[in-house]
């Protein structure tokens, strides 16, 4: 008897559902919010009531896609957190309310461990995955991380951020350079065209496996502050340049620590997840890295490295497969370490 899982992710500014049958992707839809573009950033209040428009068209369209009726399914898995709290509770309310009226088991999932557990999204039989031990590389706009993954349900953060994250410091750079949010797509973009040799920035000096972005930041700052001193039109003069070279150095910071971590662990396989894991030095660089050292490296596709349901649907059936089931009156959570 087949296993058929619908999955909800709400934990920022995107509402997505996802259905797996037997561990193989049917159906992936996401709807974002052009909405929080006039403010730079998003806006929890305007996310969350977004969330309330979307999610029963995106479940009607994603059990549409996947052919399945919802008598069909198996469990509901859903979004816990960490996330925005307003986001969540609207797609922790949604399936709470599903899973009951279908009378089926409920499943929440860890937002991190989702993305970490990216690479195990397969749409057919064939797709490969990683073996266990693996160390993946967890970046996007809120967490900065190097995670030793032994299995589904075993993870250790071996260096995190110990301030900002590196997709932050895209985003806040970008601002400062006038482009529009998110400014990580944009950066990537222009980057493409500048040198990345002709600025340089600060590099953090922290011991271990950790990692920090706010010298970098300041250090930006300062150099558009003093090159506008100087000339009215240096962002816009130099904007490919600038972009470059805050790419290669936020790509030099990761991959350092990587690197290390790759040594000190002895894995075979390294992977990379989140938002950032689309920035286009972030997969260059780490592919580099990995045919270096003569290992294995996992880059997803780009549309499993930001926020979808279809990572949610994949670790839900990890769990589903245990039996590990979630209880109707947890609460999500804004706040969690992995």
């Amino acid at each position: 008897m087949s296993v058929n899982i619908l999955a909800i992710e709400s934990s920022c500014d995107d509402t997505s559902c996802a259905v797996i049958r037997d561990g193989l992707l049917r159906s992936n839809v996401i709807a974002g919010q052009k909405v929080h573009e006039a403010y730079g950033g998003v806006v929890p209040e305007l996310a969350s009531r977004a969330h309330q428009q979307n999610i029963v068209p995106v479940v009607s369209e994603a059990l549409r896609q996947a052919g399945i009726a919802k008598e069909e399914l198996n469990a509901i898995a859903y979004t816990r957190g960490p996330g925005l709290l307003g986001s969540l509770l609207v797609g922790t309310s949604f399936a709470k309310g599903m899973a009951i009226g279908l009378d089926i088991p409920l499943i929440d999932v860890n937002h991190l461990h989702a993305h970490v557990l990216s690479q195990f999204i397969r749409e057919t039989p064939d797709d490969e995955v990683p073996c266990f031990p693996y160390l993946c590389l967890l970046v996007s706009g809120g967490n900065s991380q190097i995670v030793l993954v032994r299995s589904a349900s075993d993870m250790e953060i071996l260096g995190q951020t110990i301030d900002d994250a590196a997709g932050e410091a895209f985003d806040k750079c970008a601002k400062v350079m006038g482009l529009p949010y998110p400014g990580g797509p944009h950066i990537d973009r222009l980057a493409a065209e500048g040198n990345p040799d002709r600025f340089l920035f600060s590099k953090p000096r922290i011991p271990g496996l950790d990692y920090s972005f706010s010298g970098l930041k300041t250090s930006f700052l300062y150099t558009v502050r003093d090159g506008l001193k100087e000339n009215p039109d240096f962002i816009e003069e130099n904007l490919s340049d600038l972009c470059a070279s805050l790419q290669k150095t936020i790509v030099d910071i990761l991959l350092n620590k990587l690197k290390k971590a790759i040594k000190e662990t002895g894995v075979k396989e390294v992977a990379i997840g989140g938002g950032v894991s689309a920035n286009s030095g972030v997969r260059d660089g780490v592919k580099a890295l990995c045919e270096r050292l003569k290992i294995k490296a996992w880059i997803p596709e780009r549309r499993f490295t930001t926020d979808n349901a279809a990572m949610v649907a994949t670790a839900g059936y990890f769990k589903y497969l245990k039996k590990e089931f979630g209880r109707l009156d947890n609460p999500p959570f804004a706040r969690v370490s992995l």
